[in-house]
């Protein structure tokens, strides 16, 4: 059984620019990033708790091929991303949304 996962709109937002920036940067790459995203979060969706608790009940799970974490929230019914960044992005922004 698989959990439903929901971004909270700082992470869709995040998300988007960074589709957005790397298709600007190479045609294409945009659709490859967001294909790796997609299944990162297959892969919380499925084993949710297989990922490192990092910070208070938040875990992480870092995305292939790209220098991407995605933060999430692990809760009865769902799972919630508070955050897709960039892995060299100020810790504290992410912490912050806990």
């Amino acid at each position: 059984m698989s959990l439903s996962i929901v971004l909270r709109p700082a992470a869709q937002e995040e998300f988007d620019e960074a589709v957005d920036w790397y298709e600007q940067q190479s045609a294409g790459l945009g659709v490859e990033f967001l294909n790796r995203i997609e299944e990162a979060l297959d892969r919380i969706s499925v084993t949710p708790e297989a990922y490192p608790t990092i910070f208070q009940e938040m875990r992480r799970i870092v995305v292939r091929q790209f220098p991407y974490l995605i933060f999430y929230r692990v809760e009865p019914e769902q799972i919630v991303v508070i955050g897709i960044f960039h892995s060299k992005r100020e810790p504290k922004t992410w912490q912050s949304r806990v």
